[in-house]
């Protein structure tokens, strides 16, 4: 199925619909403006430049792919410009933005995935003609850089606070332009075909104009406000994180029980909490407990006093909210220090305490306690509990902490001054562009998180205390309230003349310290990184919106749902097409990769020991969304199925004409194959093989379409060294090297090569490098394989050589599996019979010498009759399939009396065996004593022994009847 063309301005709105389902990107053409942009006549595809240079290495001179060649190969792939996109065969471009690794990053299995995955689509749709953009780039990672630059300077006995705003940020910047290239020199490795020239870095100016541009826009809108609001705290980088940010982990700790005593109330009137954090108990607001529980309903409306609070008191409610099953059912609401608890105050208008400073200290609102961090006072508070009589008792409890993704210290849920963006009606926007197809999110099942999320959104947090970020573009008047008075500008300046016309030309002011959420410019990406918001930049107008975002499922909320709100919100359109989802990739048993389990599996290791092509096949197989185990086992076969194509260049190149006989080659690269006339001439093999490929062409890009690259892969490998290398090229032998026919010779050549280049072709955007240097060991190339126009789809077929030759392989493999039964040494060439209808007769005949090279034979004693031969009932009888019979005589095979003599020693060693195997299981004892597993591995056993021996007597009764005959 062809991926875009003129017919698709003729597909009915109706039908459109359903087509964009069965291949998301056949209808992309539609709905992109007309492109532009310089063209590429001056692009270099001679291969003989890069020969000259020494780039490749022929498999004629290798014994096999040499891994260290891939960094030499994506150099010339670079050098040449092929990375760039090119206007020269299409006009609507294909385009993904890159997930912006961070800054600070070291490649890992999950770069490696989506490296894999993009590259796979740019690759194929630059081979199908579309202008291919693939725009990479690296996040600036507030915390994550600010922590590295922090220990690093630690080390140097200087703290962050010893310096300026200004000297530490320059020392950031050094840090990065000396170790910010690591990360994408490494996704180069992985052969990650971008626009280098493109790069994007989210701090660059142009990007960073386009956050300040964003913010200024929002704030107008009335979308951005101030406001003091819980937030996930981080004490130790005194900064709020965003909940991606918060990693929880499962952490032996204890459950507190305190009394609270009802106010007015005899001795006995208490309530019993339990908590995991007592030392929150000072920011107490109200008691609650379910309506529906009976235990607590007298306390209801009544106060509690909160222990060691010199007699604070507060309400005790009721709220559906509290599980009673919970504790003691009874719940402590802190909504200075809790999401839930936050959200109750919120809703019953309760007041909200806050007894934490940002350092994680409790404050002067924990009295004596004030001063004490917060672990230190939980040990003093339980304490003095124990001692005043408060404490009912402590008891172990595992307890899901949250801790800073970065720093891995426990967060902190606290009361903040913080900006945020109103996001409902942003959501709104984003929820209907689902609804009404103009964003497809594959795989499907990941529409309802998507929906979910929206329709539930709460408002985002966007402010960070950092240094190293987009610092907010907001302006205060000294001398004025940060609440009421503030300039909200594009530039300082902008910002000193708004407050100057407002306040006085005496006005000072200055900038808001912190910096925003990295998720805030990344939300941009798309296209910030095209030149927004200047609409006049070309590449804006040719390549925006792009086509597919591809990035883990873990962040469709936190950064894919962003961009298509914020690509909605300041362009009008939805920032891409399609999403592509990928799942996380897991060791051979299935357990997330992490340090502390030692199980992590290192990219640049992985490629030293099996190449960048088999890692990347291996990491494509898996299926959309879906998490992959990875194995060496997996990437051991696919290493070598990186040999098995090597080794077949190999043949190839060994049987094909000399590189100076133009002439041959001028005809074996003519031969297409493409019409009904060229594939009716071609002998058996050669049909079936090409009806095979095309057959494979058709199925694979129409996967390729629908994001089914496992799919793919697994096509084409099964293709390939299931049908071409174990079959075609083993018949293709007996035209190379037997039969004296130079036509039968050439015709076979070009069959050869013709299937082979076109699976170089369909192959490349999963391993490029082998398939490159592959490529460029056959003479006569006009153009790299990587911009080599893709296969053409709907090609002629014979299904009826498919038929027919699956005839022809079902009689090789019964006389193979005779050869096998009777341990027929391997050289030792046999006589047989084929016994079939004349039709059947008239194909197989022909290719007596297929039959016999390949199941071994005697060439000069193969006969093809329609009846059986005089000595059948002393020959083996195949029956292939219907219509199609051999008779392998015995004694070509073996010495029948020794055979009966080794067989009846055989059997005789079976029966015993069997023997004591039934007689365990008749023994009661052992029935009734042995774990069940023990005895159902027995009954296993002896089953198949029996079946054994069943067919151990019918073959010596077979071959005593021949000794008697």
């Amino acid at each position: 199925m062809a991926l875009v063309g003129p017919s698709s301005a003729l597909l009915s709105s109706s039908s459109s619909a359903c087509l964009r389902r069965l291949n998301p990107l056949l209808l992309s053409a539609a709905c992109r403006r007309p492109a532009g942009g310089q063209r590429c006549a001056a692009r270099r595809f001679c291969a003989a430049i890069a020969s000259e240079a020494d780039v490749f290495t022929s498999p004629e001179v290798a014994k096999s792919f040499d891994f260290t060649n891939e960094e030499r190969i994506y150099k010339w792939w670079e050098s040449q410009g092929f990375f760039k996109p090119c206007f020269d065969r299409g006009e609507d471009p294909f385009v993904i933005p890159m997930p912006p690794p961070n800054v600070t990053g070291s490649l890992h299995m999950g770069h490696a995935m989506f490296v894999t995955l993009e590259d796979i689509m740019v690759r194929y749709f630059r081979m199908k003609g579309r202008p291919a953009l693939w725009i990479p780039g690296t996040d600036h990672a507030g915390i994550a850089t600010q922590l590295v630059v922090e220990k690093m300077l630690a080390a140097e006995g200087v703290k962050r606070t010893d310096l300026t705003r200004e000297e530490f940020t320059k020392k950031v910047w050094e840090w990065k332009e000396k170790y910010g290239g690591t990360i994408t020199n490494q996704i180069r490795r992985l052969g990650a075909s971008c626009d280098w020239s493109r790069e994007r870095f989210t701090l660059d100016e142009q990007l960073s104009r386009a956050v300040v541009e964003a913010f200024v826009r929002l704030h107008d809108k009335g979308l951005i406000y101030q406001g003091s609001y819980l937030v996930n705290w981080s004490p130790n980088l005194q900064t709020a994180v965003s909940d991606l940010e918060v990693e929880y982990s499962e952490e032996p700790g204890n459950l507190y029980f305190i009394k609270y005593c009802v106010a007015g109330g005899t001795r006995d009137d208490f309530l019993t909490i339990a908590t995991t954090r007592p030392e929150t108990l000072f920011g107490d607001v109200a008691i609650a407990v379910n309506p529906e529980d009976k235990r607590y309903a007298q306390y209801v409306g009544r106060l509690a006093i909160v222990p060691l609070t010199c007699g604070r008191h507060v309400p005790i409610i009721a709220d559906r909210y509290v599980d009673p099953e919970f504790g003691t059912g009874v719940l402590k609401i802190s909504p200075g220090h809790d999401h839930n608890d936050y959200h109750i105050t919120r809703k019953l208008g309760l007041p909200i305490l806050n007894v934490m400073n940002k350092d994680g200290t409790l404050n002067d609102v924990a009295g004596l306690y004030s001063g004490m961090d917060r672990f230190e006072a939980r040990e003093k508070l339980w304490s003095d509990l124990v001692e005043t009589n408060l404490a009912v008792k402590k008891e172990p409890y595992t307890l899901r902490v949250p801790r800073s993704q970065r720093g891995g210290e426990v967060i902190e849920p606290l009361i903040s001054k913080q900006w945020f963006v109103t996001m409902e009606p942003l959501a709104e926007k984003a929820l209907r562009a689902v609804e009404n197809g103009q964003l497809t999110i594959l795989p499907e099942r990941f529409e309802k998180i998507y929906n979910h999320w929206l329709t539930d959104i709460k408002d985002w947090c966007i402010s960070r205390q950092l240094w190293w970020g987009h610092r907010i573009p907001v302006w205060y008047i000294v001398g004025k309230k940060c609440e009421e008075d503030y300039i909200v500008a594009r530039t300082e300046e902008e910002a000193l003349a708004k407050a100057q016309e407002k306040y006085g030309k005496s006005v000072e002011i200055y900038q808001d310290p912190d910096v925003l959420d990295t998720w805030f410019s990344s939300a941009l990406w798309p296209f910030s990184t095209l030149g927004w918001p200047d609409l006049s930049k070309d590449d804006y107008k040719h390549f925006y919106p792009s086509t597919v975002l591809e990035t883990g499922h873990d962040i469709l909320f936190f950064w894919v749902a962003r961009m298509v709100m914020m690509g909605i919100e300041f362009t009008g359109s939805v920032p891409f097409s399609y999403v592509y989802l990928h799942g996380l990739i897991r060791d051979s048993e299935g357990r997330k990769m992490s340090k502390t389990l030692g199980n992590v599996i290192d990219p640049l290791d992985t490629i030293k020991d099996y190449g960048t092509d088999a890692l990347r096949f291996t990491l494509s197989l898996g299926t959309a969304g879906q998490d992959l185990n990875l194995s060496a086992e997996r990437l051991t076969s696919n290493k070598a199925f990186t040999n098995k194509l090597w080794n077949a260049g190999k043949f190839l190149l060994q049987n094909l004409p000399d590189r100076s006989d133009v002439s041959a080659w001028d005809a074996l690269l003519a031969n297409k194959f493409d019409t009904e006339a060229s594939l009716q001439e071609l002998p058996l093999p050669e049909c079936w093989v090409v009806t095979g490929l095309h057959e494979l062409i058709d199925k694979v890009s129409t996967s390729y379409d629908k994001f089914f690259f496992g799919d793919a892969a697994r096509e084409i490998y099964d293709f390939f060294w299931g049908d071409f290398a174990d079959w075609y090229i083993e018949a293709s032998k007996t035209r190379l090297y037997h039969s004296g026919d130079k036509l039968a010779a050439a015709r076979a050549q070009s069959v050869l090569l013709y299937v082979f280049e076109n699976i170089l072709k369909l192959l490349h955007p999963f391993m490029p490098f082998v398939t490159e240097e592959l490529w460029q060991a056959f003479p006569y190339r006009k153009q790299a394989l990587m911009v080599t126009p893709w296969p053409t789809t709907d090609l002629p077929k014979d299904l009826r050589s498919i038929k027919r030759f699956k005839n022809l392989q079902s009689l090789i493999r019964g006389i193979r599996n005779v050869r096998a039964e009777y341990t027929v040494e391997p050289a030792k060439r046999i006589s047989a019979s084929v016994v079939a209808t004349a039709d059947v007769l008239e194909y197989v005949s022909k290719e007596k010498q297929v039959l016999a090279l390949l199941s071994k034979l005697d060439v000069q004693n193969v006969h093809f009759t329609e009846s059986a031969p005089g000595d059948a009932n002393q020959s083996v009888h195949i029956v292939a399939d219907e219509g199609l019979e051999a008779y392998l005589p015995l004694v070509d095979m073996v010495d029948v009396s020794e055979e009966v003599k080794r067989l009846s020693k055989r059997l005789s060693k079976m029966q015993s065996e069997y023997d004591a195997l039934v007689a365990r299981l008749n023994s009661q004892s052992f029935v009734e004593k042995a774990p069940e597993e023990i005895v159902r591995g027995v009954r296993e056993k002896a089953s198949e022994a029996e079946e054994k021996i069943s067919l151990t007597k019918n073959r010596l009764s077979f071959l005593q009847s021949t000794v008697s005959t």
